[in-house]
């Protein structure tokens, strides 16, 4: 089994964090996005994984700290890391096809901007696989048509008229993606583009027109990390699960002077707590410190001050000082508000 992660995107919306880190590696209850979605999909699949692709962007923003850390992931895993890059932002199917020596046997697909809980076998005597989740407003998604025999038939973006409540979350399992591979080729060759890019939909759909059987996945829950407040969000929803899992949170480093802790909440190595409240849903990155503060439902990366606040549905980079009494705040890393 491979996994195939495109990832070359610049993360705008979740602009300023992503403006010195690829929006991956945002670390969401103390671990990077990219981190927990490959193990979370590895640790469903029940299988070795042989080969993990990783498609990146521009090398001077997708540096060898990033080749490092991912390749780190894979090796974790038991798996070969595999490096490609997509030089320009010309879609999803483009993206995709920039990985294309690895495009061979049983692969998973999965874009790196949301995380999932899922428990289930799968459905190996398909094609292929397209997760979903059941949505509230289907109108803002792409979905799922499915016949009398729940076969997938149709993907339809935003459709205006319902079609179904199953959205497409972008994780997706090949049988052989060779076959994606060679419909995505014939899409590049073609020239055919939706929304001014080549889609991975165009290769799916020239599939589904040659017989191939789709049927859909279904996932406990789908986080995303799209942008400052529904990151935020993910990060409280992870916490949650993570505490549920009996996962151990706090680290033994961190150092409580007068501070109490209200879980769930990760707190990285080397934190110091003064005269702090902390909690709930609230991710702390190691080396911090958070002195005459309290903070809640807030994600912390590394390195960081936090002087005087009182914080609540706050994101706040590496390496920066906050000093005062605003309360809902995004500061990117190396800034500083005193």
């Amino acid at each position: 089994m491979k996994i195939i992660v495109p990832m070359a995107g610049r993360g705008s919306r979740l602009r300023p964090h992503t403006l010195t880190v690829p929006k991956p590696l945002i670390p969401v209850a103390g671990r990077p996005i990219v981190h927990r979605l490959v193990s979370d999909i590895a640790k469903v699949l029940g299988e070795p994984i042989e080969e993990i692709a990783f498609i990146l962007g521009d090398p001077a923003f997708f540096g060898e700290d990033v080749v490092a850390s991912l390749t780190q992931l894979a090796e974790n895993l038991g798996a070969k890391a595999s490096i490609y890059r997509q030089d320009e932002p010309l879609g999803t199917g483009h993206a995709i096809m920039c990985a294309k020596d690895s495009l061979s046997g049983p692969a998973v697909i999965a874009y790196a901007d949301t995380l999932i809980r899922a428990d289930f076998n799968l459905d190996k005597e398909a094609d292929a696989v397209i997760w979903v989740k059941q949505v509230d407003q289907p109108e803002a998604y792409g979905v799922v048509q499915l016949n009398d025999t729940n076969q997938i038939v149709e993907l339809v973006e935003k459709p205006q008229e319902f079609v179904s409540d199953l959205a497409v979350i972008g994780i997706y399992y090949f049988k052989d993606v060779a076959v994606l591979k060679n419909e995505l080729q014939y899409v590049l060759d073609n020239d055919i583009i939706n929304g001014g890019e080549y889609q991975i939909n165009d290769g799916i759909k020239r599939m589904m027109a040659n017989g191939k059987v789709f049927v859909t996945g279904q996932v406990d829950e789908w986080m995303d990390c799209g942008n400052k407040n529904v990151t935020v969000e993910t990060n409280t929803r992870m916490l949650g699960f993570l505490q549920n899992d009996g996962e151990e949170l706090i680290d033994k480093t961190v150092i409580l002077e007068n501070s109490t802790i209200t879980p769930p909440c990760y707190v990285g190595e080397n934190v110091v707590l003064k005269n702090a409240t902390i909690g709930p849903n609230v991710s702390i990155g190691e080396g911090c410190v958070v002195d005459n503060a309290t903070v809640k439902n807030s994600l912390i990366q590394t390195k960081t001050v936090i002087k005087n606040a009182n914080l609540d549905n706050a994101m706040i980079g590496n390496n920066a000082v906050y000093d005062g009494n605003f309360k809902t705040v995004s500061i990117g890393d190396y800034s500083v508000l005193e």
